[in-house]
């Protein structure tokens, strides 16, 4: 069996290579366990476009994603 080569690769290069070779030729892989998580409820609200390009740029400045600014900016409010 060929040996494990770990490599950063985009989706489009990892579907080539999968296309020509099979997951199993590699020792390491093992079959997943159970996994269990708990998904967390959210619920979606509406802006105007015009606050929610606000947002985005004041995001950009902090380098934060709008959710995580948002939500930060929520948790001070309501605590």
């Amino acid at each position: 069996m060929k040996k494990s080569r770990r490599r950063e690769m985009t989706i489009t290069e990892a579907s080539d290579y999968f296309d020509e070779h099979d997951i199993f030729e590699f020792e390491d892989v093992k079959e997943a366990a159970d996994i269990k998580f708990k998904l967390q409820k959210k619920k979606y609200v509406g802006l105007d476009m015009g606050l929610f390009k606000k947002i985005r740029s004041k995001a950009k400045k902090l380098h934060k994603s709008e959710d995580i600014l948002i939500k930060e900016w929520l948790m001070e409010k309501v605590g």
